[in-house]
């Protein structure tokens, strides 16, 4: 096998060499997942949300939002290191991973399903105002959420979030899976076939591919085969999400945050480029932290997790937003 057809195959099916065997995996993150969180449901106008909780309650608010046909266990090994100081927080979407779907879906009920589950998560009980990080997709809903909470919410990161002006919308596709015609899930007829399946979107060359194996495990559900005859495995998103969900403009969001902002994105990403950063800089009040993970693509915390677990905790801890006490009630 040539070196680019080794990278070609590391890009479209990543775990495939495995043939269903889990890739050895460093002592840090065995021991992450070792850190089980406490795991139930919020329900939302009709919708059971899937919600992981780590950390004592009383402690600052830590709400982790994950992007598009992903899910909360993609924090199941980042979330832990913040678990001593923090309560921590991570929800799927509906129609992501474990949480329900619905009939239709939008950014306003995506962003109630974070009020909810911060309300139920115990996110207020600290002094200490919650703050909210969002990767990707994710801080579409999270910039509503922190714009309808107010001065509730200390401080919004959005991690390598595309946050676009119409006009540059417009001129590349966004976040969501548009112009594609939605098709149900296909089946496996085992874990390991499943598994080889899996890539990540944006396409990318995954090099710690023992998360890219937790991250696929976590995605898959067990589902009647076509015909009846026994089960498989298939993912756990709902395919048909993006046909009505439409990406609203921003920037209103924006204007109406009452909290600090933080950008963090990754050096090598395919959706955060310097325009888009200096579209949000703009948008940003002046000092406003910025923060490039290097080595890193979209999906930061697969690629440099541990970095991106070192940026998180020194922005969190000398932040301002941190610092700032919630107002008597």
């Amino acid at each position: 096998m040539t070196a680019e057809s080794s990278k070609e195959l590391n890009i479209q099916s990543p775990l495939a060499p495995f043939k269903g065997e889990k890739p050895e995996a460093p002592s840090w993150f065995d021991k992450a997942l070792r850190r089980e969180p406490a795991r139930s449901f919020v329900e939302v106008k009709g919708a059971r949300i899937e919600t992981l909780t780590w950390g004592e309650l009383g402690k600052p608010g830590l709400v982790l939002l994950h992007g598009n046909r992903a899910h909360a266990d993609w924090y199941s090994f980042i979330a832990p290191f913040f678990a001593d100081d923090f309560r921590v927080v991570a929800m799927s979407w509906s129609g992501m991973g474990g949480s329900d779907w619905r009939d239709s879906y939008s950014i306003e009920l995506l962003s109630e399903e974070v009020a909810a589950v911060a309300e139920a998560a115990g996110m207020f009980e600290s002094k200490t105002k919650p703050v909210v990080v969002a990767h990707s997709f994710g801080g579409f809903p999270a910039l509503r959420y922190s714009a309808r909470a107010g001065k509730a919410v200390g401080g919004l990161v959005l991690v390598d979030c595309p946050v676009m002006s119409p006009e540059m919308r417009k001129a590349r596709r966004g976040p969501g899976p548009a112009g594609l015609e939605p098709r149900p899930n296909r089946v496996y007829e085992t874990l390991p076939s499943a598994l080889a399946r899996f890539r990540f979107a944006p396409p990318q060359v995954c090099k710690n591919l023992y998360i890219a194996d937790h991250i696929a495990r976590t995605s898959l559900k067990k589902a009647p085969l076509e015909g009846g005859q026994g089960e498989g495995w298939t993912w756990r998103f709902d395919p048909f999400q993006w046909r009505d969900m439409r990406m609203e403009n921003p920037l209103p969001d924006f204007h109406a945050l009452q909290c600090p902002v933080a950008i963090v994105w990754g050096a090598q990403s395919m959706l955060f480029d310097a325009d888009i950063l200096a579209y949000i800089a703009g948008l940003s009040p002046v000092g406003t932290p910025r923060i490039e993970i290097p080595a890193a693509r979209h999906h930061l915390m697969v690629d440099q997790p541990l970095a991106f677990v070192t940026a998180l905790r020194g922005l969190l801890f000398g932040w301002p937003a941190r610092t700032a006490a919630r107002p008597a009630e």
